[in-house]
């Protein structure tokens, strides 16, 4: 199967169910909500499936995209994607294994924007979460997208970030975090 991103860009995608691509909709919503802020940004892209956000992200100019996936056949696809997009510049990094720990590994760097988009009855939602917020890897002007299902999802919470927009797409929900400035957490 292939799906097309910016650009009408053809991607792979692996057969069958073991991962489900965001869809169009969804994916251009979340680039004309985050528009004017991907050129030169650095791209974090957990539990990517086929990569299609992070693919986007680096059409669209972002500086640095690191994608996260468990699945050792999906990530030889999102590295074939990534770099079928990003040519000849490396600016890509492809981490596979567990998403917590592979976050863990990743101290000491900072994503302008997130994206995660685990199997949405995984469990995973809250952990991950708090796992980005504990090693600090959302810059502090950046935000986090969460993908999940519109039913049954109560968003964590997390003492120094803030719900700052949700929205519903069909059969998928996204809920947007940004850092709370200093000043509000008093």
């Amino acid at each position: 199967m292939t799906l097309r991103i910016y650009g009408n860009r053809q991607l792979k995608t692996l057969p069958g169910k073991e991962t489900r691509p965001t869809s169009g909709r969804v994916r251009e919503a979340v680039f004309n909500i985050w528009q004017g802020t991907i050129d030169r940004c650095r791209w974090l892209d957990l539990c990517a499936g086929s990569g299609s956000m992070g693919a986007e992200a680096l059409c669209r100019g972002a500086s640095l995209v690191v994608g996260i996936e468990q699945s050792s056949r999906a990530c030889a696809i999102i590295q074939q994607n990534w770099q079928q997009v990003a040519g000849t510049e490396q600016k890509f990094q492809v981490l596979r294994g567990d998403v917590i720990q592979q976050l863990k590994n990743l101290s000491g760097r900072q994503f302008d924007r997130i994206y995660l988009d685990p199997p949405y009855a995984s469990g995973v939602y809250e952990p991950v979460l708090e796992a980005i917020a504990q090693v600090q890897l959302l810059e502090p002007r950046g935000e986090i997208a969460v993908e999940h299902s519109p039913q049954g999802w109560t968003p964590p919470e997390i003492p120094t970030w803030e719900i700052c927009r949700q929205k519903v797409y069909g059969n998928t929900a996204l809920t947007f975090y940004t850092t709370v400035e200093s000043g509000e957490m008093d």
